[in-house]
């Protein structure tokens, strides 16, 4: 079990696919840090965290090392998937088990050695925080929403995992409030690498890694304009978000009530 140790993550660089070295001496992350990765499809953001999933040894094609507080991980660490403090999450997980919801979360809190049951009805509450569209304990997991299993799944990383490094790839398009999800990662103090192409996840991270050609180019921070670009973009997103729930809801979009100037989006 993790329980609420944190770890720092140093990425040591390898090369791109033309066996040239990657733009960056290293890159380093702590507890609360927030990343994203961006670049065309096919630039190599998803090998980027998968190397920092199996915690890479010089020993995968891209060639980079992974360091856990600045040292080779434990063969433990790298082996024993109840002993990784590493979660992947993907646009594509879903479940299979035939489980109830709560079921589902009482066999994880088993696996972890907690006695801690309150935590399926915290782990539920806290998902529907992330999601429009309501998890009940008694819900099979096989028959949850993409939005609604991503949701489920973060939120059982925090909780009962108590996951201190989370990777996060493209869970844009899976319905979830993106903006509650980094408000309550950063309030756990999880380091959290977003693969994203939404504009709003980009520039709302601490710093943004670019891909290219197999290999991170660039590591860029926000600066002044940025921040401004960032209040508007989070209105829109808002915005749109509200707009998804009430369609789903079945309710009439009035232009006078519905319109984006309403939220201040274009003010």
């Amino acid at each position: 079990m993790h329980s609420d140790q944190t770890y720092e993550i140093t990425i040591l660089p390898g090369t791109n696919r033309d066996g040239e070295k990657e733009g960056f001496d290293r890159i380093v992350i702590r507890p609360g840090d927030t990343l994203s990765i961006v670049g065309p499809t096919g630039s190599g953001k998803s090998a980027f965290i998968n190397d920092i999933e199996v915690l890479a040894q010089d020993d995968t094609v891209t060639g980079r090392t992974i360091l856990m507080d600045d040292a080779e991980p434990p063969e433990e660490m790298v082996r024993d998937p109840a002993k990784k403090p590493i979660a992947l999450l993907t646009q594509n997980t879903r479940v299979i088990a035939d489980l109830t919801v709560a079921r589902f979360l009482a066999l994880h809190i088993r696996a972890r050695e907690t006695e801690a049951q309150q935590l399926v009805t915290r782990t539920v509450d806290l998902a529907n925080e992330f999601t429009g569209e309501k998890i009940r304990e008694t819900m099979r997991m096989s028959a949850l929403s993409g939005g609604q299993t991503r949701s489920l799944l973060i939120a059982d990383a925090i909780l009962i995992g108590r996951t201190p490094i989370l990777l996060l790839d493209e869970i844009e398009n899976a319905g979830i409030n993106k903006e509650r999800v980094i408000t309550c990662l950063r309030e756990y103090q999880k380091a959290v690498i977003f693969v994203t192409h939404d504009p709003y996840l980009a520039l709302i991270t601490d710093r943004r890694i670019i891909m290219r050609n197999g290999a991170v180019s660039a590591v860029l921070e926000p600066q002044g304009d940025e921040r401004e670009i960032l209040a508007t973009v989070s209105g829109m997103d808002t915005f749109l978000w509200d707009l998804r729930e009430k369609i789903r809801r079945g309710d009439l979009i009035s232009k006078s009530r519905d319109s984006p100037k309403k939220t201040g989006v274009y003010a």
